[in-house]
């Protein structure tokens, strides 16, 4: 993540990255508090360094195939809310990225 900061601040000519508003679904795979509690440490003599980390968690949405219903799941291979199946699709929440930024 410090690295695509870099390079956006290359490409587009900002200084110092102020606020990182990250997304990270519930479907991602990444440990939310893991990131915040690296975030200072790795940012750290980078543009990036003193930036305030704020996290969105989108919820992970999938599409039953038994049902036929979008759902909302906590993890993956849950079985469907709606009715029990396990045959679900993810549609989304199970990415990361970068959301917005406050930049100098």
């Amino acid at each position: 993540m410090i690295q695509l900061l870099e390079e956006h601040a290359e490409s587009q000519g900002f200084k110092r990255v102020k606020t990182v508003w990250l997304e990270i679904g519930k479907l991602s795979g990444v440990e939310v508090e893991a990131m915040r509690f690296c975030f200072d440490a790795v940012a750290r003599d980078s543009i990036a360094d003193g930036a305030k980390l704020e996290i969105i968690e989108p919820p992970g949405v999938a599409w039953c195939m038994t049902c036929s219903k979008q759902v909302e799941t906590q993890q993956r291979f849950d079985p469907c809310p709606e009715c029990g199946g396990f045959q679900l699709q993810v549609v989304s929440g199970d990415a990361m990225r970068v959301k917005e930024l406050e930049v100098e």
